[in-house]
């Protein structure tokens, strides 16, 4: 199996692991947070649904300078629209994958902001841990927020203590 088909496999599976638990999320909680230093329940459930995009910026550029992209938060307003940004995230993602050829992968990305350079690393590796490592992250801190707030969590890798499998 090629290194893009194997991506985009464990993508597809992923993210449906990822819907299943965005679907849980009560939007009408969006600005609950459960420490100060904490995201939103909405900007973690939507910066989880972006972060899939980080794929296709990984496959598209050589570099990421936040200077040149500030980063400006939003917040899903319903469902139905953090359920759209996931989905179109993860359809560029696949597209992305799908176009890119061995020698793509091995080519090196830089994070940076100006002149202080955060990391370079093959876009391989950089696609497992700016993209998907990152997603899966951040998914932990989302069953821990719904938890919390006594909304019941999906089994992910197996059955969870509110769904057997």
């Amino acid at each position: 199996m090629s290194l893009n088909a194997a991506l985009i496999a464990e993508l597809k599976h992923e993210s449906g692991l990822t819907k299943k638990l965005l679907e849980k999320v009560p939007v009408d909680k969006s600005d609950w947070k459960p420490h100060e230093k904490s995201m939103t329940l909405g900007r973690l459930a939507t910066h989880i649904a972006e972060a899939h995009s980080w794929i296709s910026r990984i496959l598209t550029a050589d570099e990421f300078d936040f200077l040149k992209y500030p980063f400006t938060p939003y917040t899903a307003s319903t469902s139905e629209e953090l359920l759209d940004i996931l989905s179109k995230s993860v359809t560029n993602a696949e597209k992305d994958l799908a176009a890119a050829g061995d020698a793509d992968f091995d080519k090196i990305w830089t994070v940076r902001r100006g002149e202080q350079v955060f990391f370079s690393l093959p876009k391989k590796v950089a696609i497992r841990g700016w993209g998907l490592s990152h997603i899966y992250h951040h998914r932990g801190q989302l069953t821990v927020y719904l938890r919390l707030l006594d909304v019941p969590i999906p089994g992910m890798y197996g059955p969870s203590a509110d769904e057997r499998m």
